[in-house]
């Protein structure tokens, strides 16, 4: 039972939906990739000179404010000790209306209203002494250090940053310390005045919210112009890979468009220059394939006349070698046999130019495989009894037929029995057929001599042998696996080979069971055996085709 998916899960799976989009565009796009390349690392560079811009402004603004609000607190200081100092006042109402003049002073020539006068501690309270005075907006921002700092230098300033009440919200300021001294001994009190800063930051944002703009506004103009830019030279590149693709799949007269005398320029006509060699090259060497196999053809076709004169001359005295001395006798049946062979020979070649030549056409029927094995198993008995080997046919899935050509059908399961047979060493032969839904496969194992890596990759090299030493005794002409592949490919199928050295060799034929270039073959049998190790099945078993079986060839 299906469950929606949650909001979360719907969000992760567009998230990765959007992250696989972006690597694929990442990987498959050089444009993207340099544009996204430059604007990060522009914007870096840009981020970092920002700040950097932003931070100097701050500082040097910080800086000419404290310098300006210490000269105003030291004049509004001086202002008013030059008040206090004038003062003769004898009683205690006197020194506290002298002491509010002075602080009016000091509000008046600092422009400040944020002041507080404390009296020092340690001072000997006198009954002229004036009471102490706080401004709303400096309750709890005057800090203990600060305060010590005033009292322990008395002749000196001292300031702290803070943040002043603006009204909607808070705005930094400045807090500077110094000292006074009242009139009729009523000693030292210190003063405290705050400048609001609120001028200053809203100047400093101002900055930099136009140094952002502007950054903003350089990343897309850089944007732009990286687009411009990679987009001028990306497009001759994707010219030349499209053009690469067409002339990789045949068309060998697309040439890139040569224009200007800059390094694009110099690309089109060296990949030009090129595409003409290649096509010059191609067209020799089709020339010279075209001669080839008009060669072959002829020379095969002018020997038949010959070569069927040789062999009727041949049959006529291998029918009477009985007549012959024995040496004469033995030279008729090599006539006959190497006869035969030539004979072979020709046909082979003549079948090996037709695949080179590009004219095979395929006769296909709905055939059954299991059939065509028991056939071809049939006929070549008698071979594998001189050689001393059983064969035997399983085949244990659905016997479906498939859309091939018979004829080259049995002759590829031919030549892999002949090939079993010649290099089984007289031990058991196993032809596997099965099909599933795509493909039917047939494999023919022995358990002889087997080969090496080297020679697995070589196998189905036209003329080539494992063990040139090693004498044919069942015939053969080297072409034949050449054949079987070709054979097997021209079915859009594919014929493989396991072997290893004294455990025999597996050849695996996988046909789909209607030739679709496009479409998914999986092989019914593995290549591998399940029994690399064995050396062979039990002798004295049945041979068993499809659902009837065939009996073991005896001495009968």
């Amino acid at each position: 039972m299906s469950t929606a998916a949650t909001p979360t899960q719907r969000a992760v799976g567009w998230f990765r939906g959007r992250m696989r989009r972006f690597g694929t565009l990442w990987r498959r796009s050089l444009q993207f990739r340099t544009v996204l390349i430059t604007l990060g690392l522009s914007s870096l560079a840009i981020l970092v000179i920002g700040f950097t811009i932003s931070f100097t402004v701050a500082s040097n603004l910080f800086q000419q404010q404290v310098e300006r609000v210490l000269a105003s607190s030291s004049t509004a200081a001086a202002a008013a000790q030059g008040i206090l100092d004038a003062s003769d006042a004898a009683d205690r109402a006197t020194v506290q209306a002298v002491t509010y003049d002075a602080m009016e002073t000091v509000i008046g020539v600092s422009g400040s209203p944020d002041i507080a006068l404390f009296r020092a501690p340690g001072t000997t309270p006198v009954p002229l002494a004036p009471s102490d005075f706080l401004s709303p907006d400096l309750a709890g921002k005057i800090s203990p250090e600060l305060r010590e700092l005033v009292q322990e230098n008395p002749e000196a300033q001292y300031w702290q940053s803070v943040e002043l009440d603006g009204g909607d919200e808070a705005v930094p300021g400045i807090v500077v310390g110094t000292d006074l001294v009242m009139p009729g001994g009523a000693g030292r009190y210190e003063l405290y005045i705050g400048y609001d800063l609120a001028d200053v930051a809203q100047t400093l944002a101002f900055v930099q919210l136009t140094g952002a703009i502007g950054a903003i506004a350089l990343i897309a103009l850089l944007s732009a112009i990286t687009l411009v830019v990679v987009r001028w030279v990306i497009e001759p590149i994707q010219a030349v890979s499209a053009t690469s693709r067409r002339l990789a799949a045949g068309d060998l007269g697309v040439r890139l468009p040569a224009k200007g005398e800059d390094e694009l320029a110099a690309l089109a006509e060296s990949f030009n220059g090129m595409a003409d060699t290649l096509q010059a090259r191609i067209r020799d060497l089709a020339e010279l394939s075209v001669m080839q196999q008009r060669f072959v053809s002829d020379v095969s076709h002018e020997l038949r006349t010959p070569l069927t004169t040789i062999r009727l001359a041949g049959e006529v005295l291998y029918g009477q070698r009985d007549e012959f001395p024995p040496a004469t006798a033995r030279t008729a049946e090599l006539l006959r046999t190497q006869t035969e062979r030539f004979e072979t020979l020709l046909a082979d070649l003549l079948e090996i130019s037709r695949y080179d030549a590009g004219s095979v056409e395929l006769e296909t029927e709905p055939t059954n495989l299991v059939t065509l094995a028991g056939e071809s198993i049939e006929s070549m008995h008698s071979l594998a009894l001189e050689r001393g080997s059983e064969l035997r046919l399983e085949a244990p899935g659905g016997h479906l037929d498939a859309e091939v050509d018979p004829r080259r059908i049995r002759r590829i399961v031919r030549n892999l029995i002949g090939n079993a047979i010649e290099h089984g060493e007289g031990r058991p032969i196993v032809v596997s057929v099965d099909s599933n839904a795509t493909a039917v496969a047939l494999s023919v194992r022995d358990y002889g001599l087997g080969m090496s890596e080297e020679a697995v990759q070589r196998v189905f090299d036209r003329f080539w042998r494992a063990d040139p030493s090693r004498r044919r005794t069942i015939g053969g002409t080297g072409l034949g696996l050449a054949i079987a592949l070709e054979d097997a490919v021209v079915h859009g199928g594919t014929l493989d080979v396991w072997s290893r050295e004294g455990r025999g060799t597996v050849f695996r034929l996988v046909l789909p069971r209607v030739h679709d270039p496009e479409g998914t073959v999986v092989p019914p049998l593995p290549l591998e055996p399940a029994d690399p190790d064995a050396s062979g099945p039990g002798a004295g078993e049945s041979l068993v085709a499809g659902d009837a079986p065939i009996q073991e060839a005896s001495d009968a």
